[in-house]
């Protein structure tokens, strides 16, 4: 299943007619949809809308076999909901009944009126006409219970750290949550050395982490052990739907400190399953906030030098769908894993890898026997070959299990591709030194942000790069022009045939240089050429305008002139004239680029301003005929520090610039 806390993703307010009471519809809304299940069956016969009203129950309380006669009594007798049809064909997949689920979204695809429901119909329709292909693949996976952790009961969302396997689970028994009726879930921990664990060692973690009112959901784990983010689920409130959350402690002096709801979360939606990167300053979680792609989609959000996550981000449609993605998790090797029911799959939740090339985000169902019918979810590599799962499938020993995986491939070989690199700027006597707490952003084609990063007080930076692509850097610091360079991964490619570990990694080398905004400090343009007697921008000029036209994208804080000047060799209200007219030609041509024109003032200056007097020789001249601009105005944005919440922090003062995850 999807976490006993998932089962309060979404409570929808449902009419189902005058012969369903409204207390029953209000304990619906609520999420107890065990009770709402119960009650109901006890009636004797149903509606069909009183039939969608306990497959929903069941569907939202991740029973979703149990649902298929209620939603199939729902669509023979025309409930007055169009999902029907769509969640019927999905309980279908769950029990493995793929003709007929075709079958229901086929006539549906043909009566249907609600174009949401039908764009979803269609796209389970699709992933369906691709399991045949699907399940021909083979793969050199093998898949194992780990029974000795799992019990009756929930146990799932696995991750190793440490010599310890931490799990959620409701193998303890206590108060029951209602949306199940069955235990609430709490976290735990268990000594292991990869996939034999020690049985007297299982215990939940402390009460700082366990609550007894509410479900604890995933967690996460830096490196080193002292910090964890995990999600805390509904307290069985009327608005319990609206407090899942991801909460962070740190380990500190000997404690746990209290622990604090994330500053990313949005009280309001559900924020849960958390994944940190390798490194720590990267947060993946699942989220149904405003502005996704479905249910719920995966975010990323970064780690800035101040301890404070930021940056959130959505992984965009090539990762997300109308469905729902959720469980993210970034391998030693950078890659993403992540479970999902709105790709093609087996049925319910499988789990994917998504790899990049060529700029190209391409997402792979793992196959079986990692994906089943059932809900999987929750990977999590021990090392490249070896890791753990969640799934609820056949022949477990209770609800959801933990299950163990090796890769029997022969030809596996990982290559892994790095970009490390330093931010830097020049002192007062022209020397390059390191210039620390920057932001590097790594951008795409099309200006897509594939990464973010702030760099300590060593101004270095890293990020995983992919095969075959072309990239821009760049570089951000308060006080600072935003500067962009160029990197390309294209020709630079390794053959795999070629190596003979099963690792690999690749790593390039840049070096981005912040120079200070100062007011009034002129900086001479490379290359700007004009015909004899004319102010016409040439192609080459263009070109050399379309860097200046990048500085003030990238700097929309600044206001700038652009001035003009001349050699001597001809009288001095000519030359004025002269570039007057060439200057205001390149700020038209910036204009016409996008600039807002109050951003912008064109100057000529003659011969008035010469750099080289009583010039001789062409070389000369030509160094006193030049295009220059200088910063007029600068809309500096100082951080407020009012606004600022101690308690917001992930590490403290005196970590400051050194990763969570060291």
């Amino acid at each position: 299943m999807r976490s006993s806390i998932f089962t309060i993703l979404a409570i929808v307010i449902i009419s189902f007619g005058c012969s369903t009471t409204g207390k029953i519809e209000k304990q619906f809304n609520k999420g107890h949809y065990d009770l709402v299940i119960n009650k109901l069956k006890d009636k004797g016969e149903h509606t069909a809308d009183e039939n969608f009203f306990i497959a929903e129950a069941y569907r939202k309380s991740n029973r979703l076999k149990q649902a298929v006669p209620y939603f199939k009594k729902a669509v023979d007798g025309h409930a007055h909901h169009e999902i029907a049809y769509l969640h019927y064909a999905q309980a279908l997949e769950a029990n493995e009944q793929y003709k007929e689920a075709e079958k229901v979204l086929e006539e549906y695809l043909s009566i249907g009126e609600d174009e949401h429901v039908l764009k979803l119909a269609q796209g389970e329709l699709n992933g369906l006409l691709e399991l045949e292909e699907l399940i021909a693949k083979g793969t050199y996976y093998r898949v194992k219970n780990l029974s000795d952790i799992n019990t009756p009961g929930i146990e799932y969302s696995p991750i190793y750290n440490n010599g310890k396997i931490y799990f959620t689970s409701n193998r303890d028994g206590g108060k029951i949550y209602l949306a199940t009726g069955t235990p609430f879930t709490r976290i735990y921990e268990v000594e292991s050395k990869g996939a034999k664990v020690n049985l007297s060692t299982i215990e939940a973690l402390p009460p700082t982490f366990n609550d007894p009112n509410t479900n604890e959901g995933s967690i996460a784990i830096s490196k080193d052990g002292t910090s964890i983010i995990f999600a805390k689920g509904n307290p069985g409130k009327a608005n319990g739907a609206d407090d899942v959350n991801l909460y962070f402690t740190r380990y500190r002096n000997g404690k746990w400190s209290e622990p604090r709801i994330l500053n990313i979360c949005d009280p309001r939606e559900w924020d849960s399953s958390p994944a940190l990167s390798p490194d720590g300053r990267t947060l993946y979680f699942s989220s149904t906030r405003k502005g996704g792609y479905g249910g719920s989609d995966i975010y990323v959000a970064k780690l800035n030098r101040r301890g404070r996550w930021v940056d959130v981000r959505n992984l965009g449609d090539a990762i997300n769908t109308p469905g729902n993605e959720m469980f993210p998790y970034v391998s030693d090797a950078g890659k993403l894993y992540f479970s999902s029911d709105g790709h093609a799959g087996f049925g319910q939740l499988d789990i994917f890898e998504a790899t990049r090339a060529k700029g190209i985000t391409t997402v792979k169902n793992l196959g079986s026997p990692i994906n089943s019918p059932s809900d999987d979810f929750g990977y999590h590599e021990f090392n490249v070959t070896k890791g753990f799962f969640s799934s609820n499938r056949k022949g477990g020993k209770g609800d959801d299990d933990i299950y163990t995986y090796v890769n029997d491939d022969p030809n596996l070989k990982i290559v892994n591709y790095y970009l490390t690199g330093v931010t830097v700027t020049l002192d007062d006597g022209g020397n390059e030194v390191v210039l620390p707490n920057s932001k590097v952003t790594l951008v795409g084609a099309d200006e897509e942000i594939l990464d973010e990063t702030f760099t300590g007080v060593d101004g270095k930076f890293q990020f995983k790069v992919y095969p075959e692509e072309d990239y821009d850097l760049i570089g951000e610091k308060n006080s600072y022009f935003t500067t962009r360079q160029d990197f390309t991964t294209i020709g630079k490619s390794v053959d795999k045939s070629t190596l003979t570990k099963l690792v690999t990694n690749i790593t390039f080398e840049a070096k981005i240089n912040l120079d200070p905004i100062v007011i009034d400090k002129t900086i001479v343009m490379e290359n700007i050429y004009y015909d004899f007697n004319k102010w016409n921008i040439r192609s080459d000029a263009a070109l050399e305008l379309d860097k200046l036209v990048t500085i003030m994208m990238d700097n929309p804080d600044i206001s700038i002139e652009l001035s003009s000047h001349t050699d001597t060799r001809a009288g001095d209200d000519y030359n004025l004239d002269l570039s007057q007219k060439r200057a205001k030609s390149a700020v038209d041509y910036i204009i016409s680029k996008g600039v807002d024109s109050e951003r912008i003032t064109a100057k000529g200056y003659g011969e008035t301003q010469l750099i080289i007097k009583n010039a001789k020789t062409e070389e000369e001249h030509q160094v006193n005929r030049r295009t220059e601009f200088k910063v007029t105005r600068y809309n500096q944005e100082i951080e407020n520090d009012a606004d600022y919440d101690e308690t917001d922090r992930y590490f403290d003062d005196d970590d400051e610039g050194e990763s969570t995850g060291k």
